[in-house]
């Protein structure tokens, strides 16, 4: 049985078609980011273990509808998406079992409605985003859309009551993990014709775009990747400053989630200008150290 079962209890999630379709979305998320399910099996509260799935759940549908097919195609079926949440939202109702769980996890936490009408009204920014021409276009891509994403499951974690200096918080981490997925990505974005990377930045390196798509190893596209790698480091120190603006039985999933792109972005910096070819790998070792360690605070929270 596992903890799965004993988290669906402490939830208060009893109706045995709910746990079902909650489990399904459970298989959804484990399926597409394993490491982010086994974390929040591991560290959270049970309580909170569910509500967190069913959010992760709810992304990672938007973002298929998003990503999959021709872009009319995409433009419908998101319009379409959008259209039923926003009424569900409004009733607290849906036969749909893809948004059942939810509905039910904003009963219990209130605060992810609105979160979830903020990344819902942000996702349409996906569908046309290319690249950027400055830093500037890059920070409001961030409080556009990243930011908007990354609250959906990170409003759960946050402190009852006003979280405005959390959200704060949240935005420095997100602003570090979103250049660090950029720069990590950047082969894969170039690929589909993203250029993730700023122009201007690119310029003040003397780099081009040829020079990224064609993988040349030049000492401009090194330093540039490097520049952008510090940057990450730097945002991700102040970025720790979230841990302690959650309650104390959140705060290990937060530490593994910062420690996590820690790792990814010393492993980019020593690929170098490899990553114009494949992205680094978080190392498997020092990450799985990092989630023992997390889970030994953790478990002094359990319910």
């Amino acid at each position: 049985m596992g903890s799965w079962e004993p988290a669906l209890d402490a939830a208060g999630v009893h109706d045995p078609g709910l746990r079902a379709q909650y489990g399904r979305q459970r298989h959804q998320v484990t399926e597409y980011k394993r490491e982010m399910a086994a974390a929040a099996g591991l560290l959270l509260p049970y309580a909170m273990i569910p509500h967190v799935i069913a959010a992760a759940a709810f992304m990672h549908r938007t973002d298929t509808l998003q990503d999959s097919g021709p872009l009319a195609d995409r433009r419908t079926s998101s319009a379409r998406w959008e259209r039923e949440v926003s009424k569900s939202l409004a009733t607290g109702h849906s036969d749909n079992p893809e948004l059942r769980p939810l509905l039910n996890s904003i009963v219990s936490h209130p605060v992810l409605r609105d979160r979830v009408a903020d990344y819902l009204a942000a996702a349409a920014t996906d569908l046309d985003f290319t690249g950027f021409d400055t830093e500037d276009d890059y920070q409001r891509y961030v409080d556009g859309y990243s930011l908007p994403a990354f609250m959906v499951v990170a409003a759960l974690l946050g402190p009852d009551g006003d979280q405005s200096a959390y959200r704060s918080a949240c935005r420095t981490f997100i602003d570090a993990s979103q250049r660090l997925d950029f720069v990590n990505d950047l082969a894969e974005d170039l690929a589909d014709g993203r250029l993730t990377i700023p122009v201007r930045t690119l310029e003040e390196h003397g780099v081009t775009r040829a020079d990224l798509e064609q993988a040349r190893p030049l000492p401009g596209v090194l330093t540039l990747l490097t520049d952008q790698l510090d940057q990450v480091d730097r945002t991700l120190a102040d970025a720790e400053a979230v841990v302690d603006l959650v309650p104390a039985g959140h705060q290990p999933l937060l530490r593994c989630i910062i420690g996590i792109d820690k790792l990814t972005s010393t492993a980019a910096r020593s690929a170098g200008t490899a990553l114009l070819h494949h992205p680094a790998g978080t190392p498997k070792l020092p990450a799985l150290r990092l989630l023992a360690r997390q889970y030994l605070r953790a478990r002094r929270h359990r319910n």
